[in-house]
């Protein structure tokens, strides 16, 4: 694998929760973050999709009638 090298900041609280799975799993700080990346980088990204997905999710939801709305 050819791989370049990369300096970035985590926060606290992401430098924990990585050090958690790096113990957990037995794998190196940067094999976490690979994995990470390659998760959000073959994320799906239609936003109609990710719309119809969540369609209906808040089902309790009570949003006013149109003639209701504020006019500025």
């Amino acid at each position: 694998m050819s791989a370049t090298r990369t300096q970035v900041y985590l926060t606290e609280q992401q430098r924990r929760l990585i050090d958690e799975i790096v113990q957990a799993e037995g794998v190196s700080l940067a094999e976490v973050i690979r994995r990470a990346l390659n998760v959000y980088l073959h994320a799906e990204r239609d936003p109609a999709r990710a719309l119809a997905a969540t369609f209906g999710a808040g089902p309790e939801f009570d949003a006013p009638d149109r003639d209701e709305w504020e006019r500025a």
